[in-house]
C-alpha cells in the first residue's frame, strides 16, 4: 500500500516521457493519457480509504528515515484532494482531445501538450502528499514549467504578454519560496514539515511570525489572495479552455492547500486569527466587485476565482474544527465547479465567436444543453441550495458566526454579501450571453493560433466531458454527509498534527 503514495507522482513523469516518444501516434498518445490519469484516481481512492480507516500511509523514499530522507504521505486531506484534482484533470483531458479532434483531426498528434499536461499532473500530485517544504518548491516549479509551455502554445503578442506576466509573479514567489525555504533551515536545522511542527514552537516569537507571514506572502501568492492577485485575470483568460480550466480548478488550490497545511501543522493560531480574517473579508468583496464589472466572460469568472479563494481563507481564518471542515469541502466544490465554468465558458466561444458578453446572445435558445450544463454550476458557486457550494458556505457561516468574534462576524457578513454578488455576475452572463436573440457566430480573429472560436463545432467528448463534471457536481452534493464527516475528521487531524507527526517520525517524534 506504501508504494501506492508514489504512483501518482512517478507514473505521470514516466508517461510523459513515453508520450513524446508517441509523439507519432496519436491515438496511443490519447490513451495513455487517459489510462495514467484513470489510474490515479483509482489510487487516490485506495488511499483515501485507507487513510481514513487506518490512518496517513507514508513511504520513505530510498528507505531513508525522515526527517533526513524524501517523505511523501497520504493523509485524509491529501488523498481526498488528490482524488478530487485526478477526477478533474481526466474530465479536461477527454475535452482537450475531443477539441483537438474536431480542430486538427483524429490523426495530429501532440508534441507539446500532452507530455506537458501529464507533467503538470505530476507536480499537482507532489504538492498534494510530499512531506517537506523542499519538495514542496520542487512541486512548484514542476507545475510552473509545465503551465507555462501550456499557456503560450501557438500562440499570439498577447497570449505572450499575459504569459510573461504569469512567469514573472511565478518567479518571484519562487524567489521569495526558496529564501523562506533557506530561513527555515537555518533557524530549525530541518525543512520536513513534521520535524518543524516539533521545532518552530521553540523559536522566539517574533522569528516564528515572521517566517509565518513569510509563508502566507508566498502561498498567498499561489493561491491569488488580495492584494497578491492581480496577475491571475490577465493571465488566466488568455488561454484555450482546457488550459484556463485547470489552471483555474487546481493551480490556486494547491496553493490554498500548501497555506491549510503549514500554517496549522507548523504554526499556532488563536481561533479567530484576525488577519487572515481581514485578507479573507477583502478578498471575497474586491474580487467580486471585479467580477460584475467585466464583460468579457473568462475575465469575470478571473474575478469570481479570486473572489472564492476569500471563503477558503475565511476558514483557515476561523481556525477550529468547522472553519476547516468548511475549507476542505469548499475547495473540494469549487476544484469541480470552477473547472466546469471554464469549460462551458469553451463551449460558449466555439458557438460564439466571443468572450465579450454584450456580443452574444440566444444561446439558451440555440443551444439550450450548453446552457443547462452553465446554469447548474452557475447556481453551485453562488450557493443556491441544494448545490454543494450552499453546503460548504452554510458550514462556513456556522463556523463564522460560532467563533463569535467581532471579526469573525463581519467576514461572516462579507461571505453572505459575496453571493449575492456572485450572483449578480451568474446572472449577468445568463442575460447577456443566453436570452436575447440568437446571433451568428463572430469569425475567428486569428485562425492560426490555438485558441479556435466561432466554428460553431463541437464534439460529443467535448460535450461528454463537460456534462461528466456537472454530474460530478452534482454528486458532490448528493455525497455531502459523508463528506462532510471526512472533511470534519481532516480538519481534527490538522487541528491536532499529532498523527500526521506520528506517521512521519514514528511513536518516538516527541
Amino acid at each position: 500500500m506504501n508504494v501506492l503514495v508514489a504512483l501518482p507522482v512517478l507514473l505521470p513523469l514516466l508517461a510523459a516521457a513515453l508520450s513524446l516518444v508517441l509523439g507519432s501516434f496519436a491515438n496511443l498518445q490519447r490513451l495513455l493519457g487517459v489510462l495514467v490519469l484513470t489510474f490515479i484516481a483509482v489510487d487516490a481512492g485506495f488511499l483515501l480509504v485507507t487513510a481514513d480507516r487506518e490512518g496517513p500511509v507514508v513511504l520513505q523514499m530510498g528507505g531513508w528515515a525522515a526527517p533526513f530522507g524524501i517523505t511523501l504521505i497520504a493523509d485524509r486531506l491529501a488523498a481526498l484532494l488528490l482524488l478530487v484534482s485526478a477526477v478533474v484533470m481526466l474530465a479536461v483531458l477527454i475535452f482537450s482531445i475531443g477539441q483537438r479532434i474536431t480542430d486538427y483531426g483524429r490523426d495530429t498528434s501532440s508534441t507539446a501538450f500532452h507530455p506537458m499536461y501529464l507533467v503538470l499532473c505530476a507536480g499537482v500530485a507532489l504538492a498534494y502528499l510530499t512531506g517537506d517544504l523542499f519538495n514542496l518548491f520542487v512541486a512548484f516549479e514542476i507545475m510552473l514549467a509545465a503551465s507555462y509551455v501550456l499557456i503560450v502554445r501557438r500562440t499570439t503578442a498577447t497570449r505572450i504578454r499575459a504569459g510573461m506576466t504569469y512567469i514573472i509573479v511565478s518567479l518571484t514567489s519562487s524567489l521569495l519560496f526558496i529564501t523562506m525555504i533557506g530561513l527555515v533551515y537555518a533557524a530549525t536545522g530541518t525543512v520536513n514539515m513534521a520535524d518543524l511542527a516539533g521545532r518552530v514552537g521553540d523559536l522566539p516569537p517574533g522569528i516564528q511570525t515572521a517566517l509565518g507571514l513569510l509563508m502566507v506572502v508566498v502561498f498567498g501568492i499561489k493561491a491569488a489572495m488580495v492584494p497578491l492577485h492581480f496577475w491571475l485575470p490577465d493571465s488566466y483568460p488568455t488561454a484555450p479552455a482546457p488550459i484556463t480550466a485547470i489552471f483555474a480548478g487546481l493551480l490556486t488550490k494547491v496553493g490554498v492547500y500548501a497555506l491549510i497545511r503549514t500554517q496549522t501543522l507548523i504554526f499556532d493560531h488563536d481561533q479567530g486569527w484576525t488577519l487572515m480574517l481581514v485578507i479573507a473579508l477583502v478578498t471575497m468583496i474586491i474580487g467580486a466587485l471585479g467580477a460584475i464589472a467585466q464583460n468579457d466572460i473568462n475575465r469575470l469568472l478571473s474575478f469570481l476565482l479570486v473572489s472564492h479563494i476569500g471563503y477558503m481563507l475565511f476558514g483557515l481564518g476561523l481556525y477550529d474544527v468547522i472553519g476547516l471542515a468548511g475549507v476542505i469541502l469548499y475547495v473540494v466544490h469549487h476544484i469541480t465547479v470552477q473547472a466546469t465554468l471554464f469549460l462551458v465558458s469553451g463551449l460558449l466561444t466555439r458557438h460564439t465567436g466571443t468572450v465579450a458578453l454584450r456580443r452574444m446572445g440566444g444561446i439558451a435558445k440555440a443551444y439550450p444543453l450548453v446552457a443547462v450544463l452553465f446554469a447548474l454550476p452557475a447556481l453551485s458557486l453562488a450557493g443556491i441550495p441544494p448545490f454543494s457550494g450552499f453546503v460548504a458556505k452554510l458550514v462556513l457561516l456556522q463556523g463564522g458566526v460560532g467563533v463569535g468574534t467581532t471579526t469573525a462576524y463581519i467576514a461572516t457578513a462579507a461571505a453572505v454579501l459575496t453571493s449575492f454578488l456572485t450572483l449578480y455576475a451568474m446572472a449577468k452572463i445568463w442575460v447577456l450571453g443566453f436570452w436575447g436573440k440568437a446571433r451568428a457566430p463572430h469569425a475567428d480573429p486569428d485562425p492560426t493560433d490555438e485558441l479556435i472560436i466561432g466554428t460553431g463545432s463541437t464534439s460529443k467528448s467535448m460535450v461528454v466531458a463537460t456534462g461528466s463534471m456537472v454530474v460530478f457536481g452534482v454528486l458532490i452534493a448528493v455525497l455531502a454527509g459523508p463528506l462532510s464527516e471526512i472533511s470534519a475528521r481532516a480538519a481534527e487531524d490538522l487541528l491536532d498534527g499529532g498523527p500526521y507527526v506520528t506517521a512521519v517520525l514514528g511513536e518516538d517524534a516527541g
